[in-house]
């Protein structure tokens, strides 16, 4: 098994900055760890922030894809958790030496 270099996690971490640089995703974001650790349907998300379907398809797919929120589906409805674990690492990033 190959080991990471941190030139790799620096570049992941820029990934996950950038994914959050949005202020919609952001507002996603912080819904998600409001309704934590439960998460909330798409359908409740859209209700709570007045996005698009289509945009807030791409937003919550961009958070998936950087591993900020996790995604179960529960019969025809998918929910959406904030992933605690990987902002936590993010955060322990920033104040790592």
């Amino acid at each position: 098994m190959q080991s990471r270099s941190p030139s790799d996690d620096v570049a992941r971490y820029a990934d996950m900055f950038t994914a959050l640089g949005a202020e919609s995703r952001l507002r996603v974001l912080r819904l998600l760890l409001s309704a934590h650790p439960n998460g909330l349907v798409v359908g409740e998300i859209q209700r709570d922030l007045a996005i698009s379907p289509s945009t807030l398809s791409h937003h919550l797919e961009r958070l998936r894809h950087e591993n900020l929120v996790t995604v179960k589906r529960e019969s025809t409805f998918l929910r959406y958790t904030a992933n605690t674990d990987a902002l936590q690492e993010l955060l322990t990033f920033l104040v790592s030496e």
